[in-house]
């Protein structure tokens, strides 16, 4: 019985079919396969009057993972460091704290806080805070717990409103040196100053408000910090170059009037610098030896080093990256806050959108997302991502990672009604397959056990090797194999609601294995399973017909509430999180989501934060493979 228990533990998964099944039989069967591709090919070739070609036979290679330093040591982050190769090193993370981060800052992240990591210095975490009009709590500690998520430490914590009167004290040293005045202009007169919408309607000239003395520019710019002026009557701007060729040198705005108390300072200022005043000077007062940002900073460049040259203050070198994004998804916040608040989906967290929450909700570990980043490298190109890449790249770190268990989405009992001595009988089952270190679990067989509704056909069919009356089936870790005599219909709804099976003793190797549970009072537990799909119908939905809410999936999320898990679930929880890594990177440090595992048959699942002590509620991370289906 030992050899035989042991036996199933090495099936493989035929995924065409969906069964589980010895290793020769999936060698048999994926011959008769190729045997009948290569006589449909013949046929075809043949009415061309072509050459049949050769079909090549599948091979399954796994594939090594990749040194997670990879990024650092090659191309463009190598580069960078060689043009500037100082220690210690020190970069910045520097989001606005006006929204979820989302796929692309998780690339921002791993850039920043692993450059630095890696040559053995440290990463700031600095909230970009100079909007005070978009910016809540929420964020600020979403952010922090998102990059704590990914494994990382910032060294120091710091907002960019740290430092408000030291930048407004530059402020007035740059009017002083006649590299800065204070403008009246509408939109409409500063883009004819800038030559047109596109500035090629006329040569750019500056307004008048720019022949101001200093004395005047600093009375007016000390105006604005006293409330004389409301928002959009006033603005610094920065005396760069309004003829260069680059738009980031035409005089860009450095502070502006807004009529909205700051989270952190409160009233005290009435006046909020840029984004073009505020970050280059921000990494300057930090020492940050590499500022690392996204290819759309290409042009900022020359105006980052024009203000801090100008002040005469410590230089950063800034060098920028291509961007992350993936195809069938929205990251806009406006567009994802009219989702949410539509109810089309749960919140900012909910699975199927590729905000950090609803990501890490849905259950992809950290370090898959790690690895995802490195393997895709970095360089000035932007990198637009099939979303199935991704969903590999989350599968292949989850098959080597996490445990298996046996889930029934639709469960149907199935009665033994010869199991004999072997009721209440203890199997010992392995976690992984591949990984003795993951432990065995035990599992209880019951006269009375339960299997997927779509394991059984109330009529045989020859290219049906499941369950059906009179035929034979494995079930994954038992003895014996069974074979169905009987069942039972429900008159009003016409589903089967019972199964009658025997053991069949005489069949030693049947064709094909399936997944059951034991009863609830045996440890197995009741669950409810969200499968989640695409949220979208198409790779671009801002482009569809009839605008992105008419493309949303109606099949995006699938609920089974009546799912069964087998009692393995418990322990798999309790050794949570799985695997360790990255921010959860030590027992019980993670969330529900780190509860992850293997569901033999049908995909990779996590437990969700619905979950209570009394509910499992489990979100499909991804499936076993690629359009998964069982036939």
């Amino acid at each position: 019985m030992a050899n035989l228990v042991e036996s199933t533990a090495k099936l493989q998964l035929d995924e065409d079919t969906g069964e589980m099944v010895s290793k020769a039989e999936l060698k048999k069967r994926m011959k008769k396969r190729e045997k009948a591709k290569a006589k449909v090919a013949a046929k075809s070739e043949a009415k061309t009057d072509e050459k049949p070609k050769p079909t090549p036979k599948p091979t399954a290679v796994e594939e090594p993972t990749i040194d997670p330093s990879h990024m650092f040591k090659t191309g463009f982050l190598e580069e960078v460091f060689k043009i500037r190769p100082m220690k210690p090193v020190f970069t910045r993370f520097p989001p606005e704290p006006n929204g979820f981060l989302h796929i692309g800052h998780a690339k921002a992240i791993a850039v920043n806080f692993g450059f630095a990591r890696y040559h053995g210095g440290e990463c700031y975490l600095r909230y970009d805070d100079t909007n005070p009009e978009a910016e809540e709590k929420v964020y600020f500690d979403a952010i922090l717990e998102m990059v704590e998520w990914l494994g990382f430490s910032p060294y120091k914590i710091t907002h960019s409103s740290d430092h408000f009167q030291r930048l407004y004290d530059l402020a007035e040293k740059l009017i002083g040196l006649g590299k800065a005045y204070v403008c009246h202009c509408s939109d409409t007169e500063i883009k004819l100053q800038r030559g047109g919408e596109k500035g090629t309607a006329g040569p750019r000239f500056r307004c008048a408000h720019a022949e101001r003395t200093v004395d005047e520019n600093l009375t007016e710019f000390r105006g604005m910090r006293d409330g004389k002026y409301k928002p959009q009557e006033a603005f610094l701007r920065m005396k760069c170059s309004i003829t260069d060729g680059n738009p980031q040198m035409w005089d860009l705005a450095a502070y502006r009037v807004l009529d909205k108390p700051h989270y952190r300072t409160g009233d005290t200022w009435r006046i909020y610098p840029t984004y073009d005043f505020t970050h280059c000077l921000c990494d300057s007062f930090e020492g940050i030896t590499h500022s690392l940002c996204t290819v759309e900073f290409v042009q900022s460049r020359v105006s980052y080093e024009w203000l801090n040259r100008t002040l005469g203050v410590y230089e950063p070198m800034q060098r920028e990256y291509g961007r992350l994004s993936i195809t069938g998804t929205l990251l806009s916040k406006r567009k994802i806050a009219k989702l949410v608040n539509e109810k089309i989906v749960r919140g900012w967290n909910d699975p199927r959108l590729y905000t950090l929450i609803g990501i890490k909700r849905r259950g992809v570990p950290p370090g898959a997302i790690l690895e995802f980043v490195n393997e895709l490298g970095v360089t000035t190109a932007n990198s637009v991502i099939d979303i199935k890449r991704f969903e590999q790249a989350i599968r292949k770190y989850l098959e080597r990672t996490v445990p298996r268990l046996m889930l029934i989405l639709d469960p149907i009992p199935v009665v033994i009604e010869d199991v004999g001595e072997l009721d209440g009988k203890t199997l010992s089952i392995p976690f992984s397959p591949k990984d003795p270190k993951m432990g065995f679990h035990d599992i209880t067989l019951t006269k009375t056990v339960y299997i997927d509704r779509s394991d059984f056909r109330e009529e045989a069919d020859p290219s049906f090797f499941r369950l059906a009356p009179g035929k034979t089936v494995g079930l994954l870790q038992v003895p014996y194999p069974i074979k169905a005599v009987s069942f039972s219909k429900d008159n009003a709804t016409g589903k089967v609601t019972e199964i009658r099976a025997v053991f069949d003793k005489e069949t030693k190797k049947p064709k094909a294995y399936i997944q059951w549970v034991p009863t609830e009072a045996a440890g197995s537990r009741k669950a409810e399973v969200r499968l989640y799909n695409s949220l979208f119908k198409s790779d671009n939905p801002s482009d569809a017909e009839g605008g992105f809410l008419n493309d949303v999936n109606p099949e995006s999320e699938v609920i089974y509430p009546d799912a069964m898990v087998e009692s393995g679930f418990d322990e798999v929880k309790q050794r949570a999180p799985w695997p360790e890594a990255a921010g959860e990177s030590e027992l019980g440090k993670g969330g529900p989501e780190s509860v992850r595992f293997q569901a033999m048959r049908i995909a990779y699942f996590a437990m969700d934060s619905d979950s209570t002590d009394d509910r499992i509620v489990l979100n499909r991370i991804v499936a076993l493979k690629e359009d998964a289906g069982k036939s």
